[in-house]
């Protein structure tokens, strides 16, 4: 709308030219071009642009709309620019956001209006269901405990995680229950693409032994609406319907034998069992960019560890200690995670808490102060505002103990109790450094946590070990207290140290972080308005 004119003699011949940026990349590459418009300053572009969406990372995009059709984007053509990360335009009102175009000195340039609409196919949602039979003992005392693992295939031939079955206990034959998943989580709308699925016998240290894995894809999963479909444990990467397990498979993900100490063992080796799927459904159903669309805020709160056993601030030792060149772990988890989820909050204002630290002028031990010392109000203007109060609060308060999660769980929790109509939707990060105090207490807090609609996210920072966080995280086990379970899981635990980049790269370090913590939040939002049979609100015309 309103774009500058740059030609003499008519008005301009405006193109827009979409630049993308990869993950954790400071490098822009060419998308694609809309048609040009003869002779107008206010075009309405036909072409669109279909791009992959991720909610747990940050896609940077940028229009650039020359004034001509030429090759080359020469200074003459410049009609300014506009930057804006996909998740701005799925997280505004009915997917609608307009922009002002920037970059010519001392000249209005107009602005541009960006609408972005879900395509039909991410829609479906599949339920199935598997059971396994003669697979592998690993307890030397029992038999196996067995899960599974489902993983989606990359375009860069990488996998990641995107569901973990329940643990059976002590059997060689577990049946699991039916569960549901996206089929855009699955296989990302690519019926044809890898879906990997390795099968584990669980471990309570969390040292789960591997037992095999099998590969398919979802339109060799959908034919098991007609039959059943068995799988061979063990070989390759590969899959197949009855009585040919490698039918209509994909080329082996690993050219060895996947269990190869098995081989070892048993020179008769065939397999390491079977997993049969047992049945397959497709449902639509509505998804997060549809609740975002209809108006639903994410409301993001931060709860950062203030206890000693991070170290004295001040020395490089220390957790929290920020040098001139490089920020603490604890800031960068907080940016990683918070930048990607403020465009999802309209107001940009986020509570942020710090627990564990003696606080002045009488020394009293605190788990849920504000960092901007406002009992009243305690929430910073966007993720800086979040960063400069916690700097402030290390050079104000005395680090102590113990590690307490329950009170800024409750806190967040009494929140989210408040409107519980599917208009708003908590998540609360937790950045500690290691062994909780309050282990009861917390899973009290999470069960009851569970009822309502919030998600909770911790980072772990520094060397520590941290079997007390898998266990909150609930994905092999949910989380329970006193006789009661957790309706939902909607913790998720990584240690930051598994997303550090060898070469020093904290951009990419952040951006690996993020994707892993934020991949569970839209499905945990969606299970919260499933069991409550929330429907979105219809966007206005």
């Amino acid at each position: 709308r309103n774009l500058l004119d740059m030609d003499t003699f008519s008005k301009s011949d405006p193109v827009v030219v979409l630049f993308v940026q990869g993950s954790g990349s400071s490098e822009w590459k060419e998308f694609g071009r809309t048609e040009v418009i003869d002779n107008t300053l206010n075009p309405d572009f036909v072409r669109k642009f279909v791009l992959d969406y991720y909610f747990e990372e940050k896609q940077n995009l940028r229009f650039d709309p020359p004034g001509s059709h030429s090759a080359v984007l020469g200074a003459q053509d410049f009609l300014g620019q506009a930057f804006v990360a996909l998740g701005e335009v799925i997280g505004s009102q009915r997917g609608r956001l307009e922009r002002a175009l920037t970059g010519v000195p001392g000249k209005r340039c107009g602005t541009i209006l960006l609408l972005a609409e879900e395509l039909s196919n991410c829609r479906d949602i599949v339920t199935m269901q598997l059971c396994a039979n003669k697979l592998d003992k690993k307890d030397f005392f029992g038999k196996s405990d067995p899960f599974l693992v489902f993983y989606r295939s990359n375009e860069d031939g990488t996998f990641t995680i995107c569901h973990k079955t329940e643990v059976v206990k002590n059997t060689l034959n577990p049946v699991w229950q039916p569960f549901t998943i996206p089929v855009r989580a699955l296989c990302n709308g690519d019926y044809d693409r890898t879906v990997k699925i390795d099968v584990y016998d669980w471990d309570r240290d969390g040292s789960h032994d591997f037992i095999g894995e099998f590969a398919t894809s979802y339109r060799e999963l959908s034919r098991a609406q007609s039959q059943f479909t068995v799988y061979e444990v063990g070989w390759g990467g590969q899959g197949g319907g009855p009585g040919s397990p490698h039918a209509g498979a994909d080329p082996p993900l690993r050219p060895q034998v996947l269990n190869p100490r098995k081989k070892c063992k048993k020179k008769k080796y065939v397999n390491s069992g079977t997993v049969t799927l047992l049945s397959f459904s497709v449902e639509s159903e509505f998804t997060f960019v549809d609740y975002s669309r209809g108006g639903t805020q994410l409301n993001f709160t931060v709860a950062i560890d203030f206890t000693a056993s991070n170290g004295m601030p001040s020395q490089p030792t220390s957790l929290h200690y920020a040098s001139p060149y490089q920020l603490s772990a604890y800031a960068l988890a907080l940016k990683a995670v918070g930048e990607i989820i403020q465009d999802y909050d309209s107001d940009k204002l986020f509570p942020a808490y710090g627990f564990g630290a003696k606080l002045p002028p009488d020394g009293k031990i605190s788990h849920q102060f504000p960092l901007n010392n406002n009992v009243d109000n305690p929430s910073c203007a966007g993720i800086e505002g979040v960063l400069e109060s916690y700097l402030q609060s290390l050079r104000t308060v005395q680090l102590y103990g113990p590690t307490n999660f329950a009170p800024v769980i409750n806190q967040v929790a009494g929140a989210a109790a408040q409107v519980t109509d599917g208009s708003q939707y908590h998540v609360l990060l937790i950045i500690t450094d290691g062994v909780i105090s309050d282990m009861l207490q917390t899973k009290e807090a999470i069960v009851t946590a569970s009822a309502l609609p919030m998600s909770i996210i911790i980072v772990g920072v520094g060397p520590a070990e941290f079997e007390a966080m898998e266990e909150l995280d609930g994905d092999e086990v949910r989380v329970s207290s006193r006789g009661r379970y957790a309706e939902r899981d909607i913790v998720q635990f990584v240690p930051f140290r598994d997303y550090v980049d060898d070469s020093g790269n904290q951009v990419l370090s952040m951006a690996r972080l993020a994707k892993d913590v934020l991949a569970e939040i839209p499905e945990q939002l969606l299970s919260y308005m499933k069991t409550r049979d929330i429907k979105p609100r219809r966007a206005d015309p």
